[in-house]
């Protein structure tokens, strides 16, 4: 009966212990708590569009200074590279030949005087012979004739005369303008004034303010025509606050962006069919002389401003074989979206198409996300460092 009963024990005891095996092994693994993921929500402004474009920097007058008569170059009268003043003299050509035709020309005006002067006297002497028909009609005619001829031909060697003192006095080449004079392209002794020998000896530039001309694609000149308002008080005002905003700024070949904002001042008739663009001419105050004509610039110009527009920092955006992306946390679950960029703004996209206003995008561990994964959001402000979108979200 002892033997059963130890027998019983022990088979309950190995049931139970299987059993409790048993219920072990089907009892699922605990699943692993949800990482805490960085996330930003999507901003919405009015944000202004700017554009760069190639421009080339031209003084305030660019001048010239052209030999307008042939021969042997006598003097340089200045130094280069400086500053000259209008009147100044910068060249003298050897005058002696046009002195000669001066002296030429003058003879030829004496000439021409003694002849009329004998044509008035025989005038005179008919006109009252032929009242008393005392000489014939046709002697009056000849005098008068003769008259008219030696006249004519006194006021041509005048006229002779002042060319030749013209051409003397380009000899003497003086500055037209206050500005800067460049590197003379002819040394004293060379023969100019016709080829090969320069025609145009140096050029005197004013630089107090300068010039940039760049071109406008069709498109960005309609956005820009379409953003100004078509009333006269309404375009003025635009135009102040353009200036005030610095919306026009000159981007120099080494990065720097220049300390003086610009204004349009010249927009061309018509688009280049060629190219499709249109030129553009902007001014820049230069009291530091510090621009040159010659320089390669960029102009950063503002196009149009995109209302509401919506933003997200670069760094949310993943690109793949030409397409954008981004995740979105909806409900605490990870969203693969396609999203169309726009321009950027600073350190943020403009996103056109994807997304709406305070949509929570994944900001960090990008790599590690994957659609339909459960997550615990953590919304953080981004931080920005471009002073453009610190300057925007601080205005609005």
């Amino acid at each position: 009966m002892k033997n059963f009963t130890f027998r019983l024990l022990r088979l309950a005891t190995v049931a139970f212990l299987l059993i409790f095996v048993a219920s072990c092994g089907n009892k699922k693994k605990a699943a692993p708590p949800s990482p805490k993921i960085s996330v930003v929500a999507v901003l919405q402004h009015d944000v202004p569009i700017y554009k760069e474009f190639v421009g080339q920097v031209y003084g305030e007058m660019d001048i010239p200074i052209r030999a307008r008569v042939s021969g042997f170059l006598e003097g340089i009268y200045f130094q280069e590279g400086r500053r000259v003043k209008k009147g100044q003299l910068l060249y003298k050509i050897d005058p002696q030949p046009y002195q000669a035709k001066v002296a030429q020309e003058m003879s030829r005006l004496a000439e021409a005087k003694t002849s009329f002067v004998k044509a008035q006297s025989d005038l005179e002497r008919i006109e009252p012979l032929a009242k008393m028909n005392a000489v014939s009609k046709s002697d009056l005619d000849a005098a008068k004739a003769q008259y008219d001829a030696a006249k004519a031909y006194v006021e041509a060697a005048q006229a002779s005369v002042k060319l030749a003192k013209i051409q003397l006095g380009y000899c003497s080449i003086h500055s037209p303008i206050n500005g800067i004079i460049g590197k003379t392209n002819a040394k004293v002794g060379e023969f100019v004034g016709q080829n090969p020998n320069p025609v145009i000896l140096n050029t005197v530039s004013k630089i107090t303010q300068v010039s940039v001309d760049f071109h406008l694609p069709e498109s960005d000149y309609l956005s820009l025509a379409r953003s100004y308002r078509t009333d006269s008080v309404g375009m003025k005002k635009v135009q102040r606050d353009e200036q005030a905003e610095g919306s026009l700024q000159l981007i120099l070949s080494d990065g720097s962006t220049y300390k003086y904002p610009g204004k349009v001042d010249f927009i061309n008739r018509q688009v280049d069919p060629t190219t499709g663009t249109i030129l553009i001419q902007a001014t820049f105050p230069n009291p530091d002389r510090v621009l040159r004509p010659g320089l390669f610039a960029r102009i950063k110009a503002r196009i149009y401003v995109d209302t509401n527009a919506l933003l997200i920092p670069q760094r949310c955006v993943q690109e793949t074989q030409g397409k954008s992306s981004v995740f979105v946390v909806q409900d605490s679950t990870i969203h693969f979206v396609s999203v169309e960029t726009g321009p950027t703004v600073g350190d943020m996209w403009v996103i056109k198409k994807g997304l709406k206003n305070g949509d929570h995008v994944v900001l960090e561990g990008l790599q590690f996300v994957k659609d339909g994964m459960k997550v615990i959001p953590e919304l953080k402000a981004f931080q920005s460092k471009s002073k453009v979108v610190k300057q925007l979200l601080n205005n609005q």
